[in-house]
């Protein structure tokens, strides 16, 4: 088996500006980082749903005016959306009980303001775009497209997000990918191992999109935060979701998800996998 397969596994019409997704078989649930929505889509009765998580909910929002949901984790029966944090109108946590099909928003902008001065970011490189809830800890990844390349791990401790918390942080420089840096798009934990995504993008804003260079996967482990592996998946994908879909002794498969920084609302949906002999 090659080190990785990649292919297009189905479309959705619905969803645009795909950021973000967690399977939960049957149903994938996806974010989009210009949408006021959570999406529901059963794929096995091929039905998309629309959950509104803020007020006034619309399917694209201005880009001064969105919330910028740019992160999805999950634990138990619990779906939790990070705004990015890029602007002060992002700085949103929205917890979704998909059981109870409850809705709780959390105003996170002094954990954005400590997490900024703990890993010596600047508000214009601040720009959070992957989440991990393994019920004990949060793992909440800046990723590294503003001037100063800051990819970083802000490893959270605590009863809540609000003002009972600890944290530390790890910075890693990551792979150019055609000759420009990549930086975390979104993360997964699976046995132990952060399986993560980097994109590198032409730019030097965490507000203005640029010309896309590439996607990556790449390993970090969880108990030393070493970055263990790297390998590129694409030249010209902007990859920015990452779910685990099937784990076994010799593969690991996700499902991911591309922004294509349009109004439109179709989205792909990919599937990765991995040859565990050679990770």
């Amino acid at each position: 088996m090659e080190k990785f397969t990649l292919e297009l596994l189905f479309q959705i019409i619905g969803i645009g500006s795909a950021s973000g997704l967690i399977y939960k078989s049957p149903s994938l649930y996806v974010i989009g980082d210009n949408s006021g929505y959570l999406y529901e889509y059963n794929m096995e009765a091929k039905d998309l749903q629309q959950h509104a998580i803020i007020e006034n909910a619309s399917v694209n929002i201005a880009k001064k005016d969105k919330p910028d949901f740019e992160a999805i984790t999950s634990f138990e029966d619990k779906l939790y959306v990070f705004g990015s944090g890029s602007t002060p109108k992002r700085n949103k946590m929205v917890e979704i009980n998909t059981t109870e099909k409850e809705i709780k928003t959390n105003d996170l902008t002094d954990l954005y303001g400590v997490m900024q001065s703990f890993g010596q970011i600047k508000p214009d490189d601040f720009n959070l775009e992957g989440a991990i809830y393994t019920g004990k800890e949060w793992l909440l990844f800046n990723r590294g497209n503003g001037k100063k390349s800051k990819n970083v791990i802000f490893t959270i401790y605590g009863k809540n997000l609000i003002n009972e918390f600890n944290m530390i942080s790890n910075e890693y420089k990551l792979p150019k990918i055609n000759g420009v840096r990549s930086s975390f798009t979104d993360a997964v934990l699976v046995d132990a191992k952060i399986y993560f995504l980097a994109t590198a993008e032409d730019t030097q804003s965490t507000y203005n999109d640029g010309e896309v260079k590439g996607s990556l996967i790449g390993i970090i482990d969880i108990e030393t935060m070493k970055l263990e592996f790297t390998q590129k998946i694409s030249d010209t994908h902007k990859f920015e979701g990452l779910t685990l879909y099937q784990n076994s002794d010799k593969t690991v498969e996700f499902l991911l998800c591309e922004d294509k920084d349009s109004e439109v609302l179709e989205t792909n949906i990919y599937k990765l996998v991995l040859d565990k002999s050679t990770l």
